[in-house]
């Protein structure tokens, strides 16, 4: 064998390497995304979520869920006026000393792949941006350009 061919045979090897743990984590792991995306860090994301701004979210999401029937019932004590005062006053006690990410006012729509909190299509979860990327690439099914 010659140098070149046993640089090569090298090369495959850790190819072969590589290749077989990247494809041992799209199997073993399913929440890691290997895709590039428009606006995002350029390279596969290795967390479940995209940033920090999206698991801040994520747990506000989760506390709003735990506290809404205590909230709910609160609110109801709050707004009713048939109540006596002191009463309502308690209430609003009680709310003001919930969690604040317990409230469902804090929660923000953010794209799934970018973390981009504005110009989110609710239905796909995809910011405007990704979602035309990923459109103009035939990428999502059933969708089209508008042409007349």
């Amino acid at each position: 064998r010659s140098p070149n061919r046993r640089v090569r045979a090298d090369m495959a090897a850790a190819a072969r390497v590589v290749w077989g743990r990247a494809s041992g984590l799209l199997q073993g792991a399913g929440r890691q995304l290997l895709s590039w995306i428009p606006g995002g860090n350029g390279g596969p994301t290795r967390n479940y979520y995209v940033d920090w701004r999206m698991l801040r979210d994520v747990k506000r999401r989760k506390m709003a869920f735990e506290f809404a029937d205590e909230r709910r019932r609160l609110n109801a004590i709050r707004k009713n006026t048939i109540l006596p005062k002191e009463l309502q006053e308690v209430a609003d006690q009680e709310i003001a000393s919930l969690p604040r990410d317990s409230c469902p006012v804090r929660i923000r729509n953010r794209c799934v792949l970018t973390s981009r909190p504005r110009g989110v299509k609710r239905r796909w979860r995809l910011s405007r941006i990704v979602f035309r990327h990923l459109a103009d690439h035939n990428q999502m099914s059933g969708i089209q350009r508008a042409m007349w």
